[in-house]
């Protein structure tokens, strides 16, 4: 199969992802990270709170933590 009959389901939905980056020049311009993430209207207490509401299940635990760390270090 070459790549011009390349075929996708029509099902298929594409990723949107809602995200914007910003460089670094565009935070510093901000006045740094605290004066940025307050003009965006973003706090250390809802990400407190958005990290509260997540299931428990979200998090990786104490084994899965330390298989994950050793993956990465051994991928360096």
């Amino acid at each position: 199969m070459g790549k011009n009959n390349i075929k996708t389901s029509e099902d298929a939905e594409m990723p949107s992802f809602n995200y914007k980056s910003y460089s670094i020049d565009e935070i510093l311009a901000a006045g740094g990270t605290t004066a940025f993430a307050d003009k965006m209207g973003k706090s250390a207490k809802a990400l407190e709170d958005a990290l509260k509401r997540l299931p428990k299940d979200a998090f990786l635990t104490e084994e899965e933590f330390l298989k994950a760390m050793e993956t990465l270090n051994e991928s360096k």
